[in-house]
């Protein structure tokens, strides 16, 4: 068995664990990272938007008025008392500085205006109104402001944010152990966290070595899009890993940072926890699969929101579609259409039983015609065609429209003679309402369930609990435990309660540095010398 000694021993090379590393190493730490795959996590499946705001400078470049109070004030009605409100004030601050310390190591960010609505911008642009800030019910309590901050770079561009968070710690000259799994945490008689067991494949045969990783990175995607194909892929990743893998002892002498995913990929606990949220697409890895939660769990760790999954059910692009109304089986208005797509499939999963129908009327669907590949990724664009065919049925009048739907009629025009009232009964602003009164009329099927051709992307929220100040895990007594930390979607943080786009991973930039750099000023353990791999 070998032995490795580090100062600070991050477990997950995800986004949150390259910013602990980072600031962990710039403390003077020396730091290693387990990482079970190639590095990357679900940050870099991810679409690369980090929320900010405040006044950045790509809100100035683009013109845009923002301040922290307003930035703190939509948060709040947002995540609620998930975290207190020092520390999202807190976040709220720092939130300039966070996109100037990315741009300082490597990430690139362009101040961009997208013009319309949208849950994700074509590449032209790089700035956009990425949650419900111009919602009704959010605009009158916070001036909205555009603070998703995409990575700039084509398609998804979480993939460029790792490649570059990556190259960042490779020149810090940070140690990196690819395909090393942790497996479990080491404390000493007084109850601190000293290390981990980890399995590696450092030793294994090449050819081991380079099947698991391309495996691995299949799994990931285009795995992501097809259960069956990641499943498959994941049991001959755990073959080479049970066959080859080799034990590992890592002691910490300052302390161990848990930044490894949320549980999206368990399904077990998946189950346990959010029996609603079993119809969506895995958002991550196959190591989500709370591994670092369950680590803190057998350390004596305190969780937290883990009945909280983000569920996405998007409308736009094209924006055109925010005219349209969504309704449920008995023809009743769901929520605003201009709420971001989280509290859409939120809604829909917990009060509506995950079905919801969007009914727009014939200039509506010529218009998203019209719009849809110049405001699209190319998945939007085909996940609009797939709406526009197979997912619609189409009705020269309401009743026609609905009986074919199977839904109710009369619930239906009553929805749209509301609708077409003075002020909108679910609050959705002016701006965004069309009269519903040309036919054909469509109703396009946005329902939460197992869909190639529409998926409903998930991921978890909830983890262990966390001192906030810190980033130090809070035990069942809720007591700090000596020498854990955890950050990311593994702890419980800023988007725990409610999600936008680029929260999480500007949480995991936040908490992820808090982590690092606390880390490494801990109280040392170990002598400097003792055990040196």
């Amino acid at each position: 068995m070998d032995e490795l000694v580090a100062d600070v021993v991050i477990v997950g090379f995800g986004a949150a664990g390259a910013c602990a590393a980072l600031e962990a190493a710039d403390a003077g730490a020396d730091v290693v990272i387990v990482e079970r795959f190639d590095g990357g996590g679900a940050s870099a499946v991810s679409g690369g938007v980090v929320y900010a705001g405040g006044g950045t400078a790509q809100q100035l470049d683009a013109g845009v008025d923002d301040s922290v109070d307003a930035m703190y004030a939509y948060l709040r009605l947002e995540t609620g008392d998930v975290v207190s409100a020092q520390t999202l004030r807190r976040f709220c601050e720092g939130s300039r500085e966070m996109i100037t310390w990315l741009e300082g190591n490597g990430v690139p960010f362009e101040g961009s205006l997208c013009p319309h609505k949208t849950s994700y911008p074509s590449d032209r642009h790089y700035l956009y109104y990425s949650g419900s800030e111009a919602a009704g019910g959010f605009r009158d309590a916070a001036k909205p402001a555009p603070r998703g901050h995409r990575v700039k770079g084509p398609g998804t561009s979480g993939k460029l944010l790792m490649t570059r968070l990556k190259a960042a710690v490779r020149e810090r000259g940070i140690r990196v152990l690819t395909q090393t799994t942790a497996r479990s945490l080491v404390r000493d008689d007084d109850g601190r966290v000293t290390g981990l067991v980890a399995d590696t494949l450092r030793d294994a045969p090449a050819w081991v070595v380079a099947r698991h990783r391309r495996f691995a990175r299949y799994a990931a995607k285009p795995g992501i899009y097809v259960p069956s194909l990641r499943k498959s892929l994941h049991r001959r990743v755990e073959r080479f890993e049970r066959a080859h893998g080799r034990e590992l002892r890592i002691s910490a002498r300052r302390g161990v940072v848990l930044t490894a995913g949320g549980f999206i990929a368990d399904r077990e606990m998946v189950r346990e926890h959010a029996p609603k949220y079993r119809g969506g697409l895995a958002l991550g890895t196959s190591a989500d699969n709370g591994s670092g939660i369950r680590m803190g769990v057998e350390a004596g760790a305190a969780t937290g929101e883990l009945g909280r999954i983000s569920a996405w059910r998007f409308v736009t692009p094209p924006s055109a579609f925010l005219g349209g109304i969504i309704v449920d089986v008995e023809g009743r208005r769901v929520i605003d259409e201009s709420r971001y797509g989280a509290a859409v499939g939120e809604k829909l999963i917990e009060e509506h039983g995950s079905k919801g129908w969007l009914l727009v009327d014939a200039p509506i669907v010529a218009q998203a015609r019209r719009d849809g590949w110049a405001q699209s990724q190319w998945f939007q664009w085909l996940q609009l065609r797939y709406l526009l065919r197979r997912g619609r049925v189409v009705g020269s009048t309401l009743d026609e429209v609905a009986r074919k739907a199977g839904i109710d009629a009369e619930g239906l025009r009553a929805s749209v003679e509301a609708y077409h009232g003075d002020e909108d009964p679910v609050g959705k602003p002016d701006e965004f309402r069309r009269r519903l009164e040309t036919p054909p009329y469509s109703l396009i099927d946005i329902s939460v369930r197992p869909n190639l051709g529409y998926p409903t992307p998930m991921l978890t929220l909830g983890g262990l609990v966390v001192d906030e100040d810190t980033g130090a895990v809070r035990s069942t007594a809720g007591e700090s435990i000596p020498g854990l930390y955890a950050a990311g979607r593994t702890a419980v943080g800023i988007c725990s309660r409610s999600y936008v786009s680029g929260l999480s991973l500007a949480d995991c930039v936040f908490s992820g540095r808090r982590a690092g750099i606390n880390s490494a000023l801990a109280q040392g353990v170990l002598d400097k010398n003792e055990n040196v791999f």
